[in-house]
């Protein structure tokens, strides 16, 4: 019996994967576009090029390690090497998703969109607010102004913030949250798709507020996922031969970036 999971969101918003990477990696940006000038006949066109920085990537190494005994090996059904396998490749996925949204940049993490410079902030209160359709409109319009809310952009959020945006309703007594496909935590708000995961923080503070919620908003393409090498899933049965213990270990090297900050805008203060 497997345990209860957090579904993962950025990939099924539409995050960019760059597999196969090596070296450190360093994609040119422009910063700044060139400009265009009216001209005079016969006057020569005033030279611009813009201005370009980088967005880098370096290989940062989540991992799994596990042991089981040999009595254990020789009863479980289905075999439990294979459990262990099968639920350390769900973990590292669990923890790069998780990385993406709200990875702090230290302690050897990569930086998620919460915790990237420069993408658009919604606050609801001093000490945090219980969210409202205004907030949302307020997340979309912090992208939109900079040109970045495009028909695939979406908002990602958690269960406890969907349970308080579900009753919203309108002078009519409709809902605002409508569906958006078949599935179960994919709907629709204010044009947009909203995508429900727990992996969203719940467990922010403000002022005297705690165990606040995140509220995302974003052209989620805009975020990448770098993966370096392969998933890498070795087992040794030597270490502990004389116990007859064997041990488990996956390793991958993965980084995350944002293209644009602009593509993105989050609400830390939700209080549901």
């Amino acid at each position: 019996i497997d345990s209860l999971r957090n579904r993962l969101a950025v990939a099924e918003l539409g995050a960019t994967m760059l597999p196969g990477l090596v070296g450190d990696v360093a994609i040119p940006r422009r910063t700044a576009t060139s400009t265009s000038y009216w001209v005079a006949e016969g006057a020569d066109v005033t030279e611009s090029t813009g201005t370009f920085d980088q967005v880098t990537m370096s290989p940062k190494v989540v991992g799994c390690f596990s042991k089981f005994s040999h009595l254990m090996q020789l009863q479980s059904t289905p075999q439990i090497e294979t459990l262990i396998r099968n639920d350390f490749v769900l973990k590292i996925a669990e923890a790069i998703d998780l990385a993406a949204i709200a990875g702090t940049g230290s302690g050897n993490q990569p930086t998620g969109i919460l915790n990237t410079t420069g993408i658009g902030s919604v606050a609801g209160g001093t000490n945090g607010a219980a969210p409202t359709l205004d907030n949302m409109l307020d997340l979309k319009a912090a992208v939109a102004v900079e040109n970045a809310d495009l028909p695939n952009s979406g908002f990602l959020t958690n269960g406890k913030v969907e349970a308080v945006l579900g009753k919203l309703k309108d002078t009519n007594g409709a809902y605002h949250l409508s569906p958006f496909g078949s599935d179960i935590g994919r709907q629709q708000i204010a044009s947009r798709r909203l995508l429900v995961s727990n992996q969203v923080p719940s467990n922010l503070t403000k002022g005297t507020g705690s165990n606040l919620s995140a509220i995302l908003f974003g052209h989620f393409p805009d975020l990448l996922i770098g993966m370096f090498g392969e998933l890498e899933i070795l087992t040794d049965p030597y270490t502990s031969f004389q116990s007859g213990t064997v041990a488990v270990r996956a390793l991958q090297a993965v980084d995350i970036a944002v293209r644009h900050p602009e593509s993105f805008a989050a609400m830390q203060d939700a209080i549901a």
